[in-house]
């Protein structure tokens, strides 16, 4: 069997993760595109999620209001006719 060292090992991985980093440079400004990216997505996602609760109110209040426009205007069944003797002795 091959047996390795434990210490050995991580000292090898760390070092060769350590070399594999340090060749990694990042953009000056990388920081302030990516919050700007993410602000911006930020904003339309705000905006379509106001522009979609408004066109829900919207749409809730007209069928709503054709709802109520479509009412008979006449007196219905339960309204209509003598009261009836009962009603008033409770």
């Amino acid at each position: 069997m091959n047996h390795t060292d434990p210490d050995r090992t991580e000292r090898e991985l760390t070092e060769a993760l350590a070399a594999l980093a340090g060749g990694v440079r990042a953009a000056p400004d990388a920081y302030r595109t990516a919050r700007g990216e993410w602000l911006r997505r930020e904003r339309r996602r705000r905006l379509v999620l106001a522009v979609l609760i408004a066109v829900v109110f919207a749409l809730a209040t007209l069928i709503g209001l054709w709802v109520l426009n479509e009412a008979p205007s006449h007196p219905g069944v339960i309204f209509s006719g003598p009261a009836s003797p009962q009603a008033g002795t409770r």
